[in-house]
């Protein structure tokens, strides 16, 4: 690099060492990160500005609407690009971090496609960062195993039996804290993103299959268009094919289902399909009309179910433009983590599982998610008997449908209220997660569920909530910040009890439970749990 040349990203002092980091941070990925953030963080500034804006907006009217000035886009004849043929059928979908173990069991699940997760399942520390780039490096050129502490090992099976690849990088708003340029941090998702695409676009394109991904946390059209400019420079910058990149964003905000069709508009050249991250979908109800009154007050999160007719609403209408624009439309997680110990849990559990996937294959979804390897073959036979030989049902275009801008926020619809015990809940999970989260661990299992960042959100969230509404529960006692810091209190000393004091000790506990209450119980809310978070965790 010439004296004259830009300088490329730096890699902070204060990172800790990673076995073959070199391999990953070279001086050409390291000067690909910098053309990324010099060109498009200005833009993720004024796009987390507008967010703020938008929030305020909602606060004042306790509204949302289609966009009047984008009407044109939902009434013209468009649609997206065709599919690559990796990504036609998409019937299961397993999620998880890109550990070496979870790398390897996700490739061999059976599923169609694993989501590699560098966002809401990984907690962000500099190993889990480097370490996931190098895993899925591994996996591509087929050197990666790994055996466990019992001697157990694990290796890929043959190519043709392994799912395809779709990369989560970090949502907008996290920041890379050991990478810099000028200075500033780089955006975590710019990050995730480059490091991927500039290892392994070609590597990919030469199996057949593409640099694919899955994008978090989108809360416009404006944010997609953003991504769709990154996509398209990337290419070019290093003479990859336009349109090689494939995309599928995450309707996992209140505020982007306004704008499903715009998402795919903005994206056509790159969009592949829409999901229905139904977690961090309750999360943002929550945090934007938090204050908006009694008529927006969620009850407990297990009493939100995808039943419920504003989650009906939301995920017909997903359907309906998905398959309307040619897109695929993913269902939802199956969170449940079997039992080695338990079977009538499991049978209970595999029920409601089949259930849930049975009612989406029925309305028309194309695929849906699962967590744990164990839930694939049932999810698998939900999608199996509504497609058969057929790789999708995008020709069902849910004409049937029709959404209104009001049905999509008709939270008062619900015949239930918070709880004690879904406080109760909130604290017990909230607190295990976010101490798992301290320790490097983002997809957690808590009770039986695969719980991941946006379920800490949805808990701390909703004891925000209810406390500002000053919510009265069944038994009497009222939301107040005094009696969720006597559940917290209470909590700690039955984990300490649970754990014994010497597990207790190495852990990350207090500063869980310090952090839980400060997200959900200061006056200003923290816009996004993680971020105060990624303050507090050590690499």
């Amino acid at each position: 690099m010439s004296a004259s040349a830009p300088s490329p990203a730096v890699v902070s002092r204060a990172a800790g060492p990673v076995p073959r980091s070199e391999e990953v941070l070279t001086p050409q990925a390291l000067a690909f990160l910098a053309e990324l953030h010099r060109r498009f963080t200005p833009r993720r500034d004024e796009l987390l500005a507008r967010r703020h804006e938008r929030r305020a907006e909602i606060a004042r009217t306790a509204t949302l609407d289609f966009l009047p000035h984008t009407a044109h886009i939902r009434e013209g004849d468009w649609r997206v690009a065709p599919a690559p043929a990796a990504l036609e059928d998409r019937r299961v979908e397993i999620t998880g971090p890109t550990d070496r173990k979870m790398t390897v069991n996700a490739l061999n699940s059976g599923a169609r496609v694993w989501l590699a997760d560098f966002e809401d399942a990984s907690s962000p520390t500099w190993e889990n960062v480097i370490g996931g780039q190098i895993n899925l490096i591994d996996a591509y050129e087929r050197r990666i195993d790994f055996t466990s502490p019992e001697g157990r090992t694990y290796a890929l099976k043959d190519a043709a039996e392994l799912a395809t690849v779709v990369m989560r990088p970090r949502g907008w708003h996290l920041d890379e804290r050991h990478l810099t340029v000028d200075g500033e941090r780089i955006p975590g998702g710019l990050v995730d993103f480059g490091l991927y695409f500039f290892h392994n676009a070609r590597r990919l394109l030469d199996l057949g299959k593409g640099p694919y991904f899955y994008l978090p946390k989108t809360e416009s059209h404006l944010e997609a268009r953003l991504w769709n400019d990154v996509f398209v420079f990337a290419q070019d910058r290093l003479g990859v094919p336009r349109g090689s990149v494939r995309a599928t964003v995450l309707i996992e905000t209140i505020t982007a289902a306004y704008e499903m069709e715009e998402i795919l508009y903005e994206l056509r050249e790159h969009a592949s399909g829409l999901n229905a991250g139904r977690w961090d979908y309750l999360f943002s109800i929550v945090k934007n009309f938090r204050d908006a009154g009694a008529r927006f007050v969620l009850p407990d999160r297990n009493a939100v179910t995808m039943t419920a007719p504003f989650m009906r609403a939301y995920t017909e209408l997903l359907v309906r433009t998905c398959h309307k624009r040619g897109a695929h439309a993913i269902g939802g997680m199956a969170a449940f983590i079997p039992s080695r110990r338990d079977p009538q849990v499991n049978e209970l559990a595999f029920q409601k599982v089949k259930a849930d996937k049975d009612r989406e294959a029925a309305d028309g979804f194309d695929g849906s998610w699962v967590a744990h390897p164990d839930l694939v073959p049932i999810a698998r036979a939900s999608f199996d008997a509504v497609l058969g030989e057929r790789p999708h049902q995008k020709d069902r275009l849910r004409e049937d449908v029709h959404v209104t801008a009001e049905q999509l926020i008709d939270i008062a619809s619900l015949d239930a209220r918070p709880t004690f015990e879904g406080l109760r809940g909130a604290v017990r999970v909230g607190i295990r997660y976010i101490e798992a989260w301290l320790r490097g661990h983002g997809a957690v299992a808590i009770f039986n569920l695969m719980e991941d960042a946006a379920t800490a959100e949805i808990s701390r969230s909703q004891i925000w909530q209810w406390t500002d509404a000053g919510v009265v529960f069944e038994g009497g006692e009222k939301a107040t910040p005094e009696l969720v810091r006597q559940v917290a209190a209470d909590e700690l000393v039955a984990i300490r009890d649970e754990v014994g004091e010497d597990v207790f000790a190495a852990g990350k506990w207090t500063e869980a439970y310090e952090l839980l209450l400060r997200t959900a119980l200061d006056a200003d809310y923290v816009e996004f749990l993680t971020l105060p978070a990624y303050e507090q965790l050590t690499d």
